[in-house]
């Protein structure tokens, strides 16, 4: 089983939003990695070296929508 929770890190120590869904003592594995907006995992995939205002109109062209792409 995986379980994904948020947290906020105060003063040395992770404050869970929820409860988890575990026992008293039972033994997790955890991995902790800083919560991102997406823009910033996608930022710079394309390699766009020009105007953001062009890249903004490009995505937003219902001629490149994804029911277009059929």
């Amino acid at each position: 089983m995986m379980w994904e929770a948020e947290a906020v890190y105060e003063n040395g120590v992770l404050k869970l939003d929820e409860p988890l869904p575990f026992q008293e003592h039972e033994r997790v594995k955890i991995t902790v990695r800083p919560q991102v907006e997406s823009k910033g995992l996608t930022y710079g995939l394309i390699g766009w070296t020009g105007d953001p205002v062009a890249v903004q109109q490009v995505a937003l062209e219902p001629e490149f929508g994804v029911t277009e792409s059929k």
